[in-house]
């Protein structure tokens, strides 16, 4: 089959799938069969007014492959994969997952997984979601059999989120009859037919295809399949379901109608609260949580139940203020409502009542507490600290850069850090201690960016318990941030609701959660007229998603993505 792919996409196919093919069916009960060397690219579009080019191929997240087969095969179908590192780039984990290949390993944990899932999915309770007609009774029959042909192509077309191809299709079905016959089971040729799309790189990895603007040649745009997946991920963290991959079909969603009406229905589901979780896990970086270590002797009470109600914690209290009404994104900064529990109550010292162990319950802090938006609590605290002591540089970095869009340069190689606890360096807190490391030259001019932000936060130690003092010393938290006086966290989370340059890095990191790149410089008129449409909206979260997802700009590839090689796509 040929295939037109761009030549940045084809070099990320390429590189995943050196690892597909040697351990495609290895240990497995089957391995006596050989079913060839699985396409490199299994699925295209319908045929369409234009040929269709593939212009990215974005590796599936952890909650995408999950939230995947609970779509396709049921809440019951338990997931166990070993799965490997997401990588961030650009601040993101969606623009990483552009460079993200799959190793041997890897694949051979999906391959494990994907037979896992298969056989659950045959399973009595689960079996009437998959085996929708009657299926062949025995191996023979099976390479004619038009309800295997019906289960292939439905599945095919879920889970590759379009239209599995005649040559994929065939494919699976010899697959299936040559199990069958060889094992004597008919569930057997379908688990491993199964298992095959379930490994299949259309599958595994966000595969965009684009194709040309009537009328202007040299423009292309993601084609109704892309689309669908597209406006799926981003406002459910899911696949398209049964009725959007309809209007894809249909390419209601190649107008701008077509478009705004799946919108709206997706926007009306409650599913959305998952998409919106899903974005700011990354944006906010809690995906550290995964390594993330303490000191015990420093920090006894923190642990991986703390870690994972912290992480809760920062979500519920997002979500709290941009779901509800008129929701306002910068009140993040300033609230001092939030949730706990158990143990996160022990920590912040506040009283908890609730009728079971790991029941959240409503808090608001009071004025005096100190607390005043998500920078003061456990999960910003913890991640952006050492593991046995807070840093205001650590915690600098962050504010600036997931916040303000705001890169800090790396450290020189030779930069000399021992100054930070010498023995010439007497100061008690770590306020004094900087200021002393910030005498020598080469160090000065970053942590002049870094350091104010994270001083402001000083209160609150290593994993954001509240305290007034370090080593006996009184704490200062005052300094002067982009020509701000500012006092302690509420000085500072005041200071970011009225940044003009928060909303802009909130909308472009929005955008490039959607599209899995950073904006290039053809997308900066759009970019710019969505940020001044967030304003306006009152800097509501989900109305900005929405906008993001109906919009044709969105779909637009920059040039740099299209440039091709034509041949076997592999």
């Amino acid at each position: 089959m040929k295939m037109v792919v761009s030549k940045r996409a084809s070099r990320r196919i390429a590189v995943s799938l050196s690892a597909f093919i040697p351990a495609l069916f290895a240990g497995c009960a089957f391995d006596s069969i050989e079913p060839g060397a699985p396409e490199p690219t299994t699925a295209t579009a319908e045929p369409g007014p234009a040929p269709t080019r593939i212009v990215a191929a974005r590796r599936l997240t952890e909650s995408q492959y999950r939230s995947a087969i609970k779509d396709v095969f049921g809440a019951d179908v338990v997931v166990n994969v070993r799965f490997e590192p997401e990588v961030r780039s650009d601040s993101l984990l969606a623009i990483g997952a552009d460079a993200a290949s799959i190793s041997a390993n890897g694949f051979e944990s999906y391959f494990a997984a994907a037979r896992s899932i298969s056989r659950q999915a045959l399973a009595e309770q689960n079996r009437s979601r998959v085996v929708t007609c009657a299926l062949a009774s025995v191996p023979a029959d099976m390479r004619t059999d038009r309800c295997l042909k019906q289960i292939v192509t439905d599945l095919g077309t879920r889970l590759f989120r379009r239209p599995i191809d005649a040559q994929a299709l065939a494919t699976r079905i010899t697959l299936a009859a040559d199990v069958a016959e060889q094992t004597g089971k008919v569930d057997s040729g379908l688990e491993a037919t199964m298992a095959s799309l379930l490994t299949a790189p259309d599958f595994l990895f966000r595969v965009e295809r684009a194709e040309t603007v009537p009328g202007a040649a040299d423009t292309w745009t993601l084609d109704p399949y892309s689309r669908a997946a597209r406006i799926s991920f981003l406002l459910w963290d899911a696949p398209p379901d049964k009725e959007l991959l309809a209007a894809a079909k249909s390419r209601d969603l190649m107008t701008e109608a077509g478009l705004k009406a799946q919108v709206d229905r997706l926007l009306a589901s409650p599913r959305v609260e998952q998409g919106v979780r899903a974005f700011f896990t990354d944006y906010l970086q809690l995906d550290r949580f995964d390594g993330l270590t303490k000191d015990v002797a420093q920090y006894p009470k923190f642990s991986p139940a703390v870690a994972a109600a912290a992480r809760e914690q920062t979500l519920r209290v997002v979500l709290a203020q941009v779901m509800r009404e008129g929701g306002d994104f910068r009140e993040i900064f300033t609230t001092r409502d939030t949730f706990i529990e158990r143990s996160l109550g022990a920590i912040y010292r506040v009283p908890y009542a609730a009728k079971t162990t790991d029941e959240w319950v409503p808090y608001t802090f009071d004025e005096a507490s100190g607390h005043s938006g998500i920078l003061t609590q456990v999960a910003f605290n913890s991640l952006f600290s050492h593991p046995a002591r807070s840093s205001p540089t650590k915690r600098g970095v962050a504010v600036n850069e997931i916040f303000r869009c705001v890169i800090v340069p790396q450290p020189p190689a030779d930069v000399d850090l021992s100054t930070l606890s010498s023995a010439a360096n007497t100061g008690k807190t770590v306020r004094d201690r900087l200021i002393f490391h910030r005498s020598e030259p080469m160090c000065s001019g970053c942590h002049m960016l870094t350091d104010p932000a994270g001083l402001a936060l000083e209160h609150f130690d290593g994993i954001g318990q509240h305290r007034l003092t370090e080593n006996g010393a009184v704490i200062d938290v005052s300094s002067d941030f982009f020509g701000s006086h500012i006092v302690g966290a509420r000085g500072l989370g005041h200071f970011l609701r009225d940044d003009p340059s928060v909303p802009a890095c909130l909308v472009n990191r929005l955008r490039s959660f959607d599209t899995g790149r950073a904006p290039a410089s053809e997308d900066q008129a759009a970019v710019d007229a969505m940020v001044q449409a967030f304003i306006a909206d009152g800097f509501n979260v989900v109305r900005a998603m929405a906008r993001i997802a109906a919009s044709p700009a969105s779909f637009t590839v920059p040039a740099s993505h299209t440039s091709s090689t034509e041949g076997e796509a592999s």
